[in-house]
């Protein structure tokens, strides 16, 4: 078991690739899917909620950061014309199952249902960044989601109570930064690998 004191540092880091893709924004490179964006600030905010009242701790400090970042980058795109993907029909439809498995999550009164509904939302939420990054990985900023990936970590590290509504969001968050890094990564990747 690792100190709590630990988690400061996964924030610390966190900010820091907020700092890079915000950066990013304001040249033009990154340029967020904002309904990814706006469900990614939504369902941590609940979620830390429903971990507090399941008991979790200092743990939930990643899953808060999971959704302020996501604040901030909708917050600066209200700032900074084309500083935000087109948004398509398809990226609605995930925006809209997206909304619908939160809408579960909040009305639940099943704790581990209602976090399973909010990784659900979440997981919908992150569809259209995932296939963003695997066509267009020049639009992304690859810090932000390697960081998240490190934030969860720290956050896992010091969970006293390993439980379904304490853990799962914060593993999900490993997991789903992880693919959002490789599907930017890849195309780097597949170069470096033909260079050998």
């Amino acid at each position: 078991m690792f100190p709590e004191q630990i988690i400061y540092i996964g924030v610390f880091i966190n900010l820091i690739g907020e700092f890079f893709y915000l950066k990013g924004m304001f040249s033009g490179n990154t340029k967020p899917n904002l309904i990814s964006w706006f469900i990614w600030m939504l369902a941590p905010f609940i979620g830390v909620f429903l971990q507090i009242k399941a008991g979790a701790g200092l743990s939930i400090l990643p899953v808060f950061m999971a959704g302020f970042g996501p604040f901030l980058v909708i917050a600066f795109s209200l700032f900074k014309k084309n500083a935000y993907w087109k948004i398509e029909s398809f990226d609605l439809l995930c925006g809209f199952f997206s909304l619908v498995a939160l809408l579960i999550y909040v009305v639940t009164y099943n704790l581990g249902i209602s976090i399973l509904f909010a990784i659900i939302s979440d997981g919908l939420a992150a569809i259209p960044t995932l296939i963003k990054s695997w066509k267009f990985p020049e639009t992304e900023t690859v810090a932000i989601f390697i960081v998240g990936a490190i934030n969860s970590v720290f956050g896992l590290l010091i969970i006293k109570n390993w439980t379904f509504s304490v853990y799962s969001f914060g593993i999900y968050l490993v997991l789903m930064n992880a693919a959002i890094a490789f599907c930017i990564l890849h195309k780097k990747m597949l170069y470096f690998n033909n260079e050998k």
